[in-house]
Protein backbone atom coordinates (compact mmCIF):
# COMPACT_ATOMS: atom_id res chain seq x y z
CA UNK A 1 0.00 0.00 0.00
CA UNK A 2 1.21 3.27 -0.50
CA UNK A 3 1.53 5.48 2.68
CA UNK A 4 0.16 8.93 2.52
CA UNK A 5 -2.01 10.29 0.38
CA UNK A 6 -5.49 9.14 0.86
CA UNK A 7 -6.88 8.37 -2.76
CA UNK A 8 -8.52 11.66 -4.44
CA UNK A 9 -12.64 11.56 -5.41
CA UNK A 10 -14.09 10.58 -8.42
CA UNK A 11 -15.10 13.67 -10.32
CA UNK A 12 -16.78 14.02 -13.85
CA UNK A 13 -14.52 17.34 -14.41
CA UNK A 14 -11.38 17.67 -13.40
CA UNK A 15 -10.40 18.37 -9.39
CA UNK A 16 -7.16 20.95 -10.69
CA UNK A 17 -7.50 23.37 -13.36
CA UNK A 18 -4.94 23.68 -16.07
CA UNK A 19 -4.02 26.82 -16.35
CA UNK A 20 -0.86 26.08 -18.06
CA UNK A 21 -1.55 24.56 -21.47
CA UNK A 22 1.15 22.23 -22.68
CA UNK A 23 -1.16 20.85 -25.86
CA UNK A 24 -4.76 20.44 -26.92
CA UNK A 25 -6.17 17.52 -29.00
CA UNK A 26 -9.67 16.08 -29.23
CA UNK A 27 -10.75 12.76 -28.69
CA UNK A 28 -13.60 11.74 -31.12
CA UNK A 29 -15.69 7.94 -31.23
CA UNK A 30 -14.22 6.98 -27.61
CA UNK A 31 -14.69 2.83 -27.17
CA UNK A 32 -13.34 1.26 -23.83
CA UNK A 33 -13.42 -2.03 -23.27
CA UNK A 34 -12.53 -3.04 -19.88
CA UNK A 35 -11.53 -6.45 -17.92
CA UNK A 36 -10.38 -7.38 -14.03
CA UNK A 37 -6.67 -7.70 -13.71
CA UNK A 38 -4.58 -9.29 -11.20
CA UNK A 39 -2.90 -6.77 -8.75
CA UNK A 40 -0.30 -8.04 -8.28
CA UNK A 41 0.93 -8.54 -12.02
CA UNK A 42 -0.14 -5.23 -12.72
CA UNK A 43 1.85 -4.18 -9.73
CA UNK A 44 5.14 -4.66 -11.56
CA UNK A 45 4.45 -2.95 -14.62
CA UNK A 46 3.61 0.60 -12.98
CA UNK A 47 5.75 3.35 -12.65
CA UNK A 48 8.19 3.98 -9.53
CA UNK A 49 6.03 5.83 -6.94
CA UNK A 50 2.84 4.17 -8.35
CA UNK A 51 0.29 1.49 -7.02
CA UNK A 52 -2.76 -0.21 -8.76
CA UNK A 53 -5.56 2.21 -7.81
CA UNK A 54 -8.35 -0.38 -6.78
CA UNK A 55 -12.17 -0.19 -6.72
CA UNK A 56 -13.64 -2.79 -3.90
CA UNK A 57 -10.16 -4.54 -4.28
CA UNK A 58 -10.12 -5.05 -7.98
CA UNK A 59 -7.84 -3.41 -10.42
CA UNK A 60 -8.18 -3.52 -14.47
CA UNK A 61 -7.03 -3.54 -17.45
CA UNK A 62 -8.91 -1.04 -20.27
CA UNK A 63 -8.38 -1.37 -24.58
CA UNK A 64 -9.21 2.25 -25.51
CA UNK A 65 -10.02 2.98 -29.13
CA UNK A 66 -10.84 6.52 -30.47
CA UNK A 67 -9.59 9.14 -33.19
CA UNK A 68 -6.97 11.69 -32.33
CA UNK A 69 -8.28 15.28 -33.82
CA UNK A 70 -6.72 18.49 -33.98
CA UNK A 71 -3.25 18.00 -32.18
CA UNK A 72 -1.93 21.21 -31.44
CA UNK A 73 0.91 23.01 -28.98
CA UNK A 74 0.05 25.52 -26.48
CA UNK A 75 -2.43 27.72 -28.12
CA UNK A 76 -0.74 27.10 -31.78
CA UNK A 77 -3.09 26.28 -34.54
CA UNK A 78 -3.29 22.58 -34.84
CA UNK A 79 -0.83 20.59 -36.88
CA UNK A 80 -2.00 19.68 -40.22
CA UNK A 81 -1.81 15.90 -41.08
CA UNK A 82 -0.02 14.83 -38.80
CA UNK A 83 -2.44 15.83 -35.66
CA UNK A 84 -4.99 13.54 -36.90
CA UNK A 85 -5.12 9.67 -36.66
CA UNK A 86 -6.78 6.69 -35.19
CA UNK A 87 -4.92 5.50 -31.84
CA UNK A 88 -5.41 1.95 -29.47
CA UNK A 89 -3.91 1.62 -26.28
CA UNK A 90 -3.73 -0.48 -23.41
CA UNK A 91 -4.27 0.83 -20.12
CA UNK A 92 -3.71 0.15 -16.46
CA UNK A 93 -5.16 1.98 -13.43
CA UNK A 94 -2.53 3.75 -10.88
CA UNK A 95 -2.74 6.21 -8.02
CA UNK A 96 0.82 7.98 -6.19
CA UNK A 97 1.82 9.14 -2.97
CA UNK A 98 -0.71 12.21 -3.27
CA UNK A 99 -3.80 10.23 -4.03
CA UNK A 100 -3.60 11.34 -7.41
CA UNK A 101 -5.51 9.00 -9.57
CA UNK A 102 -4.22 8.16 -13.11
CA UNK A 103 -3.62 5.80 -15.88
CA UNK A 104 -0.78 3.93 -17.09
CA UNK A 105 -0.30 3.42 -20.78
CA UNK A 106 1.40 -0.38 -21.82
CA UNK A 107 1.21 0.46 -25.43
CA UNK A 108 0.09 3.22 -27.53
CA UNK A 109 -0.75 2.29 -31.45
CA UNK A 110 -1.22 4.91 -34.10
CA UNK A 111 -0.21 5.07 -37.82
CA UNK A 112 1.50 8.47 -37.63
CA UNK A 113 5.17 8.06 -37.30
CA UNK A 114 6.10 11.27 -36.89
CA UNK A 115 4.25 11.46 -33.43
CA UNK A 116 5.25 8.01 -31.99
CA UNK A 117 8.53 9.27 -32.59
CA UNK A 118 7.94 12.47 -30.62
CA UNK A 119 5.56 11.32 -28.02
CA UNK A 120 8.58 8.26 -27.22
CA UNK A 121 11.58 10.26 -26.71
CA UNK A 122 9.21 13.82 -25.29
CA UNK A 123 7.36 11.87 -22.81
CA UNK A 124 8.73 8.22 -22.63
CA UNK A 125 5.16 6.96 -23.91
CA UNK A 126 5.27 3.66 -25.36
CA UNK A 127 4.32 4.39 -28.88
CA UNK A 128 4.21 2.37 -31.31
CA UNK A 129 3.65 3.01 -35.58
CA UNK A 130 1.15 0.37 -36.46
CA UNK A 131 -1.82 0.21 -38.88
CA UNK A 132 -5.26 1.40 -37.51
CA UNK A 133 -8.05 2.08 -39.10
CA UNK A 134 -11.68 3.53 -37.75
CA UNK A 135 -14.91 3.34 -39.96
CA UNK A 136 -19.01 3.71 -39.42
CA UNK A 137 -21.14 1.03 -41.09
CA UNK A 138 -24.65 2.87 -40.10
CA UNK A 139 -24.66 2.92 -36.27
CA UNK A 140 -22.01 0.48 -36.27
CA UNK A 141 -18.25 1.02 -35.75
CA UNK A 142 -15.35 -1.18 -36.40
CA UNK A 143 -11.58 -0.31 -34.92
CA UNK A 144 -9.13 -2.11 -36.33
CA UNK A 145 -4.99 -1.84 -35.19
CA UNK A 146 -2.42 -4.48 -36.82
CA UNK A 147 1.28 -4.20 -35.57
CA UNK A 148 4.20 -4.55 -38.52
CA UNK A 149 6.50 -7.01 -37.77
CA UNK A 150 6.16 -10.24 -36.06
CA UNK A 151 4.55 -8.70 -32.69
CA UNK A 152 1.41 -10.08 -32.48
CA UNK A 153 -0.63 -6.55 -31.30
CA UNK A 154 -3.77 -7.27 -33.24
CA UNK A 155 -7.02 -5.82 -31.72
CA UNK A 156 -10.54 -4.74 -32.73
CA UNK A 157 -13.39 -3.65 -31.48
CA UNK A 158 -16.80 -3.89 -33.70
CA UNK A 159 -19.61 -2.24 -31.31
CA UNK A 160 -23.46 -0.76 -32.22
CA UNK A 161 -23.92 2.81 -30.81
CA UNK A 162 -27.58 3.90 -30.26
CA UNK A 163 -28.67 7.70 -29.93
CA UNK A 164 -30.02 7.27 -25.83
CA UNK A 165 -27.48 8.95 -23.91
CA UNK A 166 -26.38 6.78 -20.23
CA UNK A 167 -25.73 7.31 -16.82
CA UNK A 168 -22.22 5.77 -16.25
CA UNK A 169 -22.16 3.21 -13.20
CA UNK A 170 -19.54 3.50 -10.25
CA UNK A 171 -17.68 0.76 -11.98
CA UNK A 172 -17.75 3.10 -15.32
CA UNK A 173 -16.69 6.59 -13.40
CA UNK A 174 -13.68 4.88 -12.01
CA UNK A 175 -12.72 4.05 -15.17
CA UNK A 176 -13.22 7.12 -16.84
CA UNK A 177 -12.45 9.97 -14.32
CA UNK A 178 -9.00 10.29 -14.84
CA UNK A 179 -7.33 13.49 -14.66
CA UNK A 180 -3.62 12.47 -15.25
CA UNK A 181 -1.03 10.21 -16.12
CA UNK A 182 1.92 8.13 -14.53
CA UNK A 183 4.86 7.60 -16.78
CA UNK A 184 8.51 7.33 -16.34
CA UNK A 185 11.34 9.02 -18.46
CA UNK A 186 14.80 8.97 -17.60
CA UNK A 187 14.40 6.74 -14.42
CA UNK A 188 11.58 9.76 -12.98
CA UNK A 189 7.93 9.10 -12.71
CA UNK A 190 5.84 11.81 -13.93
CA UNK A 191 2.58 12.88 -13.69
CA UNK A 192 0.67 14.79 -16.53
CA UNK A 193 -2.80 16.31 -15.75
CA UNK A 194 -5.57 16.66 -18.37
CA UNK A 195 -8.44 18.49 -18.55
CA UNK A 196 -11.67 18.08 -20.53
CA UNK A 197 -15.81 18.42 -20.09
CA UNK A 198 -17.85 16.04 -18.26
CA UNK A 199 -18.15 12.62 -20.43
CA UNK A 200 -21.42 12.05 -22.88
CA UNK A 201 -21.93 8.40 -23.05
CA UNK A 202 -24.57 6.67 -25.43
CA UNK A 203 -26.02 3.02 -25.33
CA UNK A 204 -24.24 0.88 -27.21
CA UNK A 205 -23.50 -2.90 -27.53
CA UNK A 206 -20.51 -5.33 -28.32
CA UNK A 207 -20.78 -6.92 -31.48
CA UNK A 208 -16.83 -8.51 -31.26
CA UNK A 209 -13.79 -7.93 -30.30
CA UNK A 210 -10.07 -9.02 -30.62
CA UNK A 211 -7.74 -8.04 -27.12
CA UNK A 212 -4.15 -9.95 -28.61
CA UNK A 213 -2.60 -6.31 -27.72
CA UNK A 214 -3.25 -6.80 -24.37
CA UNK A 215 -1.08 -9.25 -24.13
CA UNK A 216 1.61 -8.53 -25.89
CA UNK A 217 1.19 -5.38 -23.69
CA UNK A 218 3.00 -7.59 -20.77
CA UNK A 219 -0.52 -8.58 -19.23
CA UNK A 220 -2.68 -11.66 -19.14
CA UNK A 221 -5.08 -12.04 -21.77
CA UNK A 222 -8.46 -11.45 -21.15
CA UNK A 223 -10.53 -14.94 -20.43
CA UNK A 224 -14.17 -13.38 -21.19
CA UNK A 225 -16.40 -10.68 -22.06
CA UNK A 226 -15.30 -7.10 -20.78
CA UNK A 227 -16.97 -6.21 -17.82
CA UNK A 228 -17.40 -2.28 -19.02
CA UNK A 229 -18.31 -1.21 -22.71
CA UNK A 230 -18.24 2.41 -23.31
CA UNK A 231 -18.59 4.78 -26.37
CA UNK A 232 -18.41 8.18 -26.05
CA UNK A 233 -19.10 11.20 -28.90
CA UNK A 234 -15.94 13.14 -27.87
CA UNK A 235 -14.23 15.72 -26.01
CA UNK A 236 -12.17 18.68 -25.98
CA UNK A 237 -8.79 18.14 -24.66
CA UNK A 238 -6.15 19.69 -22.56
CA UNK A 239 -2.60 19.11 -21.14
CA UNK A 240 -0.64 20.57 -18.87
CA UNK A 241 2.97 20.40 -17.45
CA UNK A 242 4.46 17.46 -16.05
CA UNK A 243 5.15 17.41 -12.38
CA UNK A 244 7.91 15.02 -10.71
CA UNK A 245 6.79 12.70 -7.91
CA UNK A 246 9.26 12.45 -5.41
CA UNK A 247 12.05 9.40 -6.36
CA UNK A 248 11.51 5.62 -4.52
CA UNK A 249 9.10 3.04 -5.18
CA UNK A 250 5.92 2.97 -2.85
CA UNK A 251 5.66 0.69 -0.21
CA UNK A 252 3.08 -2.10 -0.16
Amino acid sequence: MLHGGHPESLTAVPPRPVHRVLFRQWWQDLVFLHWEADPFEVAGLLPPGTTPDLFHGRTYVGLVFFAMRDLAFGHTPPLPYLGTFTEVNVRLYSRDALGRRGVVFRSLDCDRLLPVLAARAGFGLPYRWSQTSRRWYGNRLLYRTRGRGDTRTDAHAWIGVGNETVAPRPLDEFLTYRWGLHESLWTRTYYLPNSHPAWTFRRCHLLGWDASVVAAAGLTPPSGEPVSVLYAPGVPVRFGPPVRLPPGRPKR
